[in-house]
């Protein structure tokens, strides 16, 4: 998959060529917050990049955990995956319906259970139409395909890993929100959670890595992360909402060559919600 590293993103011209190989894959993983009143699955089934499944965010999740999309075990990821018809051997490239989005939640989850060969499709769904590609509405009926999980650790931090790396300041915390969410300014879109950051953690807003859904390039990337005062070459640790625009930061991290990224499942749902953990407010750390 051509790109500046070839486990991160491809081009619309790279999937029009090889969309009809029979080991690509192209998977929808369009996902919007609630408050947006968008429906993913009714939209992918209005139109699609052919030959298109759906991959649920929501489904696809630790349905026993309170809070929302959280990774899910490697039996059920498997066992959803499968009947996609999503396997080994597959090269994997994922898109959603807003540019860049959550599609990278999924080309996480995907590299999560240890399926390497996953990209996600610069600019999305906007660029695929506005450069009048082909689209359809037909619905697919896969064939299950054989997928072996093999979770990758390296990758996932839960909330004990986090408070420790910020006390200890083995790893950087870097948030994918709003710069309004982040000092607290803005009211969280959930309730029951309080306003502010994880003590210590810098703030990358995922627009800022992308120009109309189309992600920036390596030395304009590491600039962004540079200026948010990131040392990039040191570990760090990706969060925001509810884990996905973390994934854009991990994505971003991943493009330009960072061998050391982890991403906060639980994020701001989780650590918003706990009394007990300590909350910083202001633009500062």
């Amino acid at each position: 998959m051509p790109s500046s590293d070839p486990g991160c993103l491809v081009s619309t011209d790279w999937l029009n060529t090889h969309l009809s190989a029979p080991d690509v894959k192209v998977v929808d993983g369009s996902w919007h917050v609630p408050a947006a009143g968008r429906d993913p699955q009714a939209e992918f089934r209005d139109e699609h990049i052919p030959g298109t499944v759906f991959f649920d965010i929501e489904d696809i999740s630790d349905s026993r955990s309170p809070l929302p999309h959280m990774a899910p075990s490697p039996e059920k990821f498997a066992a959803r995956v499968r009947r996609l018809g999503l396997g080994d051997g597959n090269r994997i490239v994922v898109y959603d319906t807003s540019g860049m989005f959550s599609a990278a939640r999924v080309w996480w989850l995907f590299r999560l259970m240890g399926h390497e060969d996953v990209a996600v499709l610069d600019g999305g769904l906007p660029k695929w139409k506005a450069e009048g590609r082909q689209l359809d509405d037909l619905p697919r009926a896969p064939r299950a395909r054989h997928f072996t999980p093999r979770r990758d650790m390296t990758i996932i931090r839960d909330v004990t890993e986090v408070a420790r790396a910020i006390k200890l300041g083995t790893e950087q915390v870097v948030d994918a929100r709003s710069s309004g969410r982040f000092s607290g300014a803005e009211a969280e879109h959930r309730t029951g959670l309080r306003a502010g950051h994880i003590p210590g953690s810098k703030n990358v807003f995922y627009g800022d890595l992308l120009d109309y859904g189309v992600m920036k390039d390596p030395s304009a990337l590491r600039a962004v992360f540079e200026q948010a005062g990131v040392d990039l070459d040191l570990p760090v640790i990706t969060t925001c909402g509810s884990g996905v625009t973390a994934a854009i930061l991990a994505l971003a991290l991943k493009r330009v060559g960072h061998k050391d990224w982890s991403l906060y499942d639980g994020s701001w749902c989780e650590w918003g919600s706990f009394e007990e953990l300590p909350v910083a407010t202001g633009d500062g750390a």
